[in-house]
């Protein structure tokens, strides 16, 4: 009789305890800007990328909700070319998890060519830019099976976008340094 009031508060704390965690997280607002690891990996990079010659631009960071619905209307219900495939919330850009770059050339403009050889070495620098990200804790968009979206890196911290829409956050900082590649 005892052990099973002991096993029944348990049970009763654990689901409380739950129910607490979730309405909690549905109460998490939306990041409004880039998450600082994504933010001094992203300035790392372009450290990392002018050692070798290679001069990158951010092009897009974080994106609202309603700039990646305009997006995803591109191509489909607004004029140009299709861009993206996530609406909304299906993107982690709309967490503060996601940057797009260019490559500045050396009259100073910006190209999306994946063929561009600027700093002369008979590499592409695009490809070059994407091998540092990857080694410093980015996933690339070149890397796809589906649609390839060569100018996009991401962090994920091992959240999906639905998690992150049901308001998960990755919030230990130490854990996510780690997850992202800084592993000292």
């Amino acid at each position: 009789m005892v052990i099973a009031a002991v096993v029944a508060a348990g049970i009763w704390m654990f689901v409380q305890r739950e129910l607490d965690f979730r309405e909690e997280l549905e109460t998490r607002p939306l990041p409004e800007g880039l998450h600082p690891i994504v933010g001094q990996k992203t300035e790392e990079l372009a450290g990392m990328a002018a050692k070798r010659g290679i001069r990158i631009e951010i092009t897009d960071g974080f994106r609202s909700h309603d700039e990646q619905n305009q997006l995803f209307a591109q191509g489909r219900t607004a004029y140009g070319p299709v861009v993206t495939h996530a609406r909304g919330g299906q993107s982690y850009h709309n967490y503060g998890l996601a940057v797009d770059y260019a490559i500045r050339t050396t009259d100073g403009r910006l190209v999306w060519d994946t063929g561009y050889d600027g700093n002369g070495n008979g590499k592409s620098d695009w490809f070059e830019v994407a091998d540092i990200a990857k080694e410093i804790g980015f996933e690339w968009g070149g890397d796809w099976s589906g649609f390839k979206d060569y100018p996009h890196l991401q962090m994920t911290f091992g959240l999906s976008t639905s998690e992150l829409d049901a308001g998960w956050r990755p919030e230990d900082t130490d854990k996510y340094e780690v997850m992202a590649g800084k592993s000292e």
